[in-house]
């Protein structure tokens, strides 16, 4: 009977970060957690970590390269084998799509930049981006989540209670996107489908190849942003769909990870901690929300 009200988990991209720390809250809730790591050297150092602080028991660790469909399915069958069914979802596995001058980047903060000063205006000038880059945001954080969804809602549809929960960002809010066509089509409640969503980032590949992408209404860094609009989109499609899900998207907060080149203010445990409320959420929650922290959203 015990066995048979386990619980068992996926985070994605949980090498590190928010991900590292989601997990670790999870299987401190005696959650059985399956950590993922594209880099599989990192993700085995991540679970070491892990089992020094006592939580071997609780954690198992299996590759996982959001952006490579054989390698969702292996997941998937791995999930399927060793547990029979899945509870919890937790796509947080992104990438910035720039590149950062870190150099130039530090001697501007030792001249007093100022952490958690305005990213658009204090980071534009020592980022690049480039069209594989963004192609491989979007395919990292939108399709990857998409993706692993798809792949894994079979093994959650044979748990009491499915959670699915995507790590998101406030810089995927709609004010923050110009162009009132992608606003128009990703706030249709009614009509928004995935091929609508694909329709927004096939155009948004087109304009930053075209080199339109400000003429257009495009935002800045449009890659990462657009990719967190999307996400929330899809949060609102899957619930739909999938009316006894648990399915939210949420704004952790400026947390101090990689993502943002370790200028954010808040922890990965005041982080991971927002996480972790949609993912043990009653029966009776809410599904299809976008949810940003109470702390800090950037």
């Amino acid at each position: 009977m015990a066995e048979a009200k386990k619980r068992y988990a996926v985070v994605t991209g949980a090498n590190k970060g928010i991900g590292l720390e989601t997990v670790r809250q999870l299987a401190s809730n005696g959650i059985t957690v399956v950590l993922t790591a594209r880099d599989e050297k990192r993700g085995l150092e991540a679970f070491d970590k892990l089992k020094e602080s006592g939580l071997s028991g609780e954690v198992v660790f299996h590759q996982l390269d959001v952006a490579d469909p054989a390698s969702v399915a292996s997941l998937a069958d791995f999930i399927k084998t060793q547990f029979g069914k899945l509870d919890i979802l937790v796509n947080n596995a992104g990438i910035g799509g720039v590149i950062l001058d870190a150099d130039a980047f530090k001697a501007s903060e030792n001249s007093g930049g100022g952490e958690g000063a305005n990213i658009d205006w204090t980071w534009t000038k020592f980022l690049t981006e480039t069209y594989p880059l963004t192609e491989e945001c979007l395919q990292i954080n939108y399709y990857g989540t998409t993706r692993t969804a798809e792949a894994l809602i079979p093994l959650l549809q044979l748990s009491d209670s499915p959670r699915i929960v995507n790590v998101s960002s406030s810089s995927g809010k709609l004010a923050n996107i110009p162009s009132d066509w992608v606003k128009g089509v990703f706030s249709d409640s009614e009509y928004l489908t995935e091929e609508r969503v694909d329709e927004v980032l096939t155009q948004l590949l087109k304009d930053f190849k075209e080199g339109s992408i400000e003429s257009k209404g495009w935002p800045v860094f449009p890659a990462y942003r657009v990719s967190k609009a999307a996400i929330n989109a899809y949060t609102r499609i899957l619930a739909k769909k999938y009316p006894n899900f648990r399915i939210n998207s949420v704004c952790p907060g400026y947390v101090k990870t990689d993502i943002n080149f370790n200028t954010g203010i808040l922890s990965v445990a005041v982080g991971a901690a927002s996480v972790l409320k949609l993912a043990l959420l009653p029966s009776d929650g809410p599904s299809g929300l976008f949810v940003r922290s109470e702390v800090s959203c950037a």
